[in-house]
């Protein structure tokens, strides 16, 4: 009787575990996809500063006239 309470004993910490590594597999999963929207989100962002930083070289707002 003793060695089958450890087996079932062993089965229920396994199932634990099972289950304990598919949460954690679906949160790494989870982060991944959000990492990988963030990453997209600052690509979006460094492109439209490259285009604003252009467009300011091309008409500066705060440009002195030449008069001065």
């Amino acid at each position: 009787m003793e060695h089958e309470d450890r087996f079932v004993d062993i089965e229920i910490k396994l199932a634990h575990q099972e289950d304990l590594v598919d949460s954690l597999n679906q949160t790494v999963y989870q982060q991944a996809r959000r990492i990988d929207q963030l990453e997209a989100m600052v690509q979006q962002l460094a492109e439209h500063l490259r285009t604003m930083r252009e467009v300011g070289r091309q008409n500066p707002v705060n440009e002195r006239p030449p008069h001065y």
